[in-house]
This record gives structure tokens, sequence and C-alpha cells, in this order.
């Protein structure tokens, strides 16, 4: 299983560190899929959706490779909330969300392209938001910009003040892949991250 090659189906900075933690080669490559939601289709729904079509649009060109693909999408009152994209939208998200608690869905997919068989779970983070001022969610964004990250929350840097609480089952998937899941997943497929 050592030869086969592992894709990280993604152009995510966040995730590449992630998974870089684990110490394993891989590659990165971007899936270029729409990632807009689908009418009426639930947070969870989306992001498990979206995780599968990314793995899938790589693996069009890489059919002997493990490729990982993951999607997150923030949850405010079953309503999603996506990457908001510049600073105004950011503005909104934030108020919106402040003072509430927001569901973080962060789906992981692990396909193996050679035979399509593949893995998928969904990991819920909740993230319980302080009741942020105005000039507070400005100076964030200010200083972080976190156009990229679903629900403006960049957790690994300033965005974990934005939180009052958080619980989950692996801190590592608040920030855009459960390496927890990853492990097994890639256990399951015949790669042990701790062989030696």
């Amino acid at each position: 299983m050592a030869e086969r090659s592992l894709i990280l189906a993604s152009s995510s900075v966040y995730r590449r560190e992630l998974l870089a933690r684990l110490r394993l080669d891989f590659s990165c490559v971007s899936p270029d899929i729409d990632e807009t939601a689908q009418p009426a289709e639930a947070p969870k729904a989306t992001a498990m959706r979206l995780a599968l079509a990314k793995a899938q649009a790589v693996a069009k060109y890489h059919p002997q490779a493990l490729i990982i693909g993951s999607d997150q999408v923030a949850d405010l009152d079953g309503k999603p909330l996506g990457k908001p994209g510049d600073h105004a939208n950011a503005v909104r998200q934030l108020r919106a969300m402040r003072g509430k608690r927001v569901a973080f869905h962060t789906a992981l997919c692990l396909l193996d392209a050679a035979s399509s068989q593949y893995q998928l779970e969904n990991n819920v983070t909740s993230v319980q938001l302080r009741n942020l001022s105005d000039a507070q969610i400005e100076r964030y964004l200010q200083l972080e910009q976190p156009f990229d990250c679903a629900g403006s929350a960049k957790v690994e840097s300033l965005g974990i003040a934005l939180a009052e609480r958080i619980t989950s089952e692996d801190p590592t998937a608040l920030i855009g892949l459960p390496l927890t899941a990853l492990v097994s997943m890639l256990e399951k497929a015949g790669v042990n991250v701790l062989a030696g």
C-alpha cells in the first residue's frame, strides 16, 4: 500500500497544514467544483455532498490514488453559513452569530480511486459564540481577514476569542480536517500512520 499516492483534494492551506501533522507523503490537488449549496439543502448534507464531490473530482485524474475530500459548513439555526468572501459578508455573519450556538459540520471522505470505494462521515463541533460588540467584530476582521473560513471563524488564530465554549470530539475538525477520523479511515484503507 505504501506505493499508492495520497492526495488531499483541496487548495486550503489550513487543511494542508493539518494533514502535514500526520507526517505522510501527500500532494494537494484543487478539486475545482461548484461549492454552492443546493436549494433547501441542510448544512450537514451540503458538507457531506461536497466532501465526496471534491474527492471524486480529483479521482478522475488520479485513478490509483487514495484521495481525501473535506468540506465545512457552519449551521446557524438550520441555515448554512459558508465562506464570507469579503468584509461586508463577514460582518453580517458575525453579527448574526454573536451570542448564539453555531454547529460546524466538517465532512470527511477518503476515496480509493482504484475501486471507487469510499468512507464518508460528518464531525459536528458546537461553538457558543460570545456576545461580541460591533467594535470587537471589526477589530477581529481587520486583524484576521477570515474571508475564506466558514462562518468567518478562524479559530486556529485570533478567532478563538470569538468562542465562549467549544464542544467537539476532534479539535482539528473545526480548523477543517478531522484528523482523528482520518487516521481511522486511513487504517481501514491499509495506511497505518504510526507504522515504522
